[in-house]
């Protein structure tokens, strides 16, 4: 949920925390607590939780909501109603729109004077009477008056008749009658249904995890779903308000306003990040909002309207400043949300209470921007609040959101400014405003989800390169496996903070409203480690974004194409195994055996000797085929001694020369590709170079292997050989493992081969 409380830290949990933001404080909130950790990650509310008391709670909510509803409905449907439509013209009066009446039909276009009372004068009224609510009209000499012509109006629906005064002297006696509930109007079940939605989300919010934070919320939502009832009501009048509204109409509004502003910024006090004093920070506001709602209501202070706008403008700009201190302590993205979100509601404000002022010379723009303008902030700050519970559910939803609310701001912005200054028509204002706001967003849409969207630094290129490397070092290291997936994910989603912690999830989850995603690792291995613990992430792109929806998905993508990888690279390597072992032993079995006859039916001691030196061979090669692995140390041994007994045979000396820092294992691609240089080199040595010595020196440092071959023959100027199948071979197996090759001219006579492989585990 948006306003989910994270609770209170403990200690640090196991884990290698990293951050990448100079400015966060040492001795911040982490969701890496221990505590925490143990609550979010272990602990996961199953769905049966909601079919205990939470559920029935939500379920009485919902329907005391709806009875509200339908109760404020047949209310309103029984209350008396002149049965007529009115609207206000240029010059402050009003006109008759149309009425089903037909004592009323002849004076439609004419403008209404007022009502005959008992003693024959006439209760004038104009087009104020036609404002909806005294929350939103600017002076207190006119408010007074709008009250006034209610009470005034609101006596005419106790009798059965009223009778009308219009402008040509005539008096026209109609009928009063229930308004029914085919005439509430399609208006009033739209912000009915609205007011019932937004009410439903702040229970369910409240409910989900009780706590002040979710409280707040629900006492915002509930505060505007209350407004949006009032707007819902004033909606269904024709003329005359119901006469409760008319007495505490103005209260009500200004406490829910109030109650709003002032829970914002006990919000931003607390949320996302707590605040030094941010106790003091929700009292003293708490305490400013009650004060001016006592003086306001006992009429104590001058201005009610402007105390109002100024307060509220004033409240969201401190949410503002708070949420931009937090931010500074710590880049949560929900931080960077709430302060767009209170800025755009702000803004519209703004602009809504300059129009009010500008459009008062134009008694007919200043009634439609006061019956028009407050209803469009409502329903946009309402939106607001129907989408923060879901900030960390859709990417693709929250852009389409932003995108449509900047588009609708933007347009109802404009039309104001065109009404109020220009004093155009209602619909010329709205035909441009949409024009223009079209226009600029046709053309900046593709700016706009660029920056929205927050491309990934990884490429689909660089990620399956980066898939396939990790998958080979899984392979080699399983160990390894929790800190290289925590490098690919540092690098897919950019976070400020990131650690593995001990602690196993069962799934990959957003948490933290959006600020923190916990992905599982994987049993890719059979290592005993695996799946027993979990990656934390905090802060996608440094802070600047939400988690979604989308990015727990792609975290499951990633690893599960990783566990495919190791899975398949484990088959192959499976396949290849049992086809070496299927090699080896058909070579031991037909050819040794066919080489054993040979060696015996030989005719001469020179052809015995060959097939026993080449029966040699073949068992030194099938049991490099039939071992998987090879120690370093037993690989050189069997080496020199194949290479001694082949040296001495063709009257050459061996110098060898071998030392490590430490024993590794040679996989059988590693073994075999050294192998065969080194018998390449040194057949080389034999057939060509005439030499009488050849020195090996074999040397593994810091996982940097150096091999060096050299003899004291004829051999010049190797950057002039042609390179066949032997030299061709030796570079193509030292390339495989990953070095490099080259052949000089020796100091004291002779070619020097030397091999470097600078990090020989890569290749494991």
């Amino acid at each position: 949920m948006a306003i989910a409380s994270l609770g209170a830290p403990a200690s640090r949990a196991s884990g290698a925390l990293t951050a990448d933001h100079s400015s966060l404080d040492s001795s911040q909130e982490s969701i890496l607590d221990s505590e925490l950790v143990a609550r979010t990650l272990g602990d996961a509310q199953p769905l049966s939780r909601w079919m205990g008391w939470r559920l029935r709670l939500l379920v009485g909510a919902a329907l005391l909501g709806c009875l509200a509803v339908l109760m404020t409905a047949r209310w309103l449907a029984k209350a008396p109603q002149l049965d007529a439509q009115w609207r206000a013209n240029a010059m402050g009066q009003i006109e008759l729109v149309q009425s089903p009446d037909p004592r009323l039909k002849p004076f439609v276009g004419r403008v209404l004077v007022g009502s005959l009372k008992a003693d024959g004068s006439v209760a004038l009224v104009d087009a104020l009477a036609l404002r909806r609510s005294p929350r939103w009209i600017t002076h207190d000499i006119d408010r007074q008056r709008f009250i006034s012509m209610q009470e005034r109006l609101s006596g005419l629906l106790s009798q059965h008749a009223a009778q009308l005064v219009f402008d040509n002297g005539q008096v026209v006696e109609t009928h009063i009658a229930p308004l029914a509930l085919s005439g509430l109007g399609a208006m009033f079940w739209l912000l009915s249904f609205l007011a019932l939605a937004l009410y439903m989300v702040a229970m369910a919010v409240l409910l989900a995890r009780p706590s002040v934070r979710n409280l707040l919320y629900a006492a915002i939502a509930a505060c505007q779903a209350g407004t949006l009832g009032f707007m819902a009501v004033e909606s269904t009048t024709l003329l005359v308000l119901p006469l409760p509204f008319t007495t505490w109409n103005l209260s009500m509004r200004m406490a829910l306003d109030l109650i709003t502003v002032g829970a914002v910024v006990h919000t931003a006090a607390m949320h996302p990040r707590r605040l030094p004093g941010a106790s003091a920070i929700a009292w003293l506001g708490w305490a400013g909002m009650l004060t001016l709602l006592v003086f306001l209501s006992s009429g104590w202070l001058l201005g009610t309207w402007w105390w109002m706008q100024g307060t509220m403008v004033l409240m969201g700009s401190v949410a503002m400043g708070l949420l931009t201190w937090s931010y500074r302590l710590e880049p949560h993205p929900s931080a960077l949300v709430l302060r767009r979100f209170v800025l755009i509601a702000i803004s519209t404000l703004s602009v809504l209470s300059v129009a009010l002022i500008a459009s008062e010379r134009a008694p007919g723009i200043h009634q439609q921007i006061a019956s028009a303008g407050p209803m469009t902030w409502y329903i946009l700050l309402s939106s607001l609040l129907l989408l923060m519970p879901y900030l960390s559910k859709s990417q693709q939803v929250m852009r389409e959101f932003s995108l449509v609310a900047a588009i609708s701001t933007l347009a109802t912005t404009l039309d104001l400014i065109f009404i109020a200054v220009f004093s155009l028509g209602q619909f010329t204002s709205l035909t441009l405003a949409l024009f223009l706001s079209l226009g600029l967003y046709s053309g900046s849409r593709q700016w706009l989800l660029t920056r929205l969207r927050h491309e990934n630094v990884l490429t689909t290129e660089r990620m399956f390169e980066k898939l396939y490397r990790i998958a080979r070092e899984v392979e080699a290291h399983p160990e390894r496996t929790s800190t290289l997936l925590l490098q690919l994910l540092r690098e897919l989603f950019v976070p400020l903070e990131a650690a593995v912690v001990d602690k196993s999830s069962q799934a990959t989850r957003v948490l933290g409203n959006g600020s923190t995603l916990v992905v599982p690792i994987p049993n890719v291995t059979p290592h005993e480690d695996a799946g027993q613990h979990s990656i934390v992430i905090r802060f996608a792109h440094r802070g600047h974004r939400l988690f979604t929806s989308e990015d727990a998905r792609l975290a499951e993508r990633v690893v599960e194409q990783l566990r495919r990888a190791v899975a398949f690279d484990n088959a192959v390597e499976q396949g290849r195994n049992e086809e070496r072992l299927r090699l080896a032993q058909d070579l031991h079995d037909d050819i040794g055996a066919r080489l054993l006859t040979l060696m015996y039916k030989a005719q001469s001691p020179e052809m015995e000797d060959y097939a026993r030196h080449t029966l040699q061979d073949l068992k030194t090669l099938t049991r490099g085929l039939a071992a998987s692995s090879h120690p370093l140390s037993h690989a050189a041994a069997e080496w020199k001694a194949d290479l001694t007994q082949r040296l001495t045979a063709a009257q050459v000396s061996l110098g060898w020369s071998f030392s490590t820092d430490r024993e590794v294992t040679l996989n059988v691609v590693q073994w075999s590709a050294l192998t065969r240089v080194l018998r390449e080199l040194v057949s080389n040595v034999i057939a060509h170079s005439l030499a009488r010595r050849v020195e090996i020196d074999f040397q593994l440092e810091n996982d940097r292997l150096d091999l060096s071959v050299t003899d004291n023959g004829n051999g010049r100027n190797p950057q002039a050989w042609s390179h066949g199948l032997g030299l061709g071979g030796v570079r193509k197996r030292v390339k495989q493992l990953g070095g490099e090759v080259e052949w000089q001219e020796a100091p004291s006579g002779g070619i020097v081969c030397h091999v470097c492989i600078r990090q020989l585990s890569e290749r494991a």
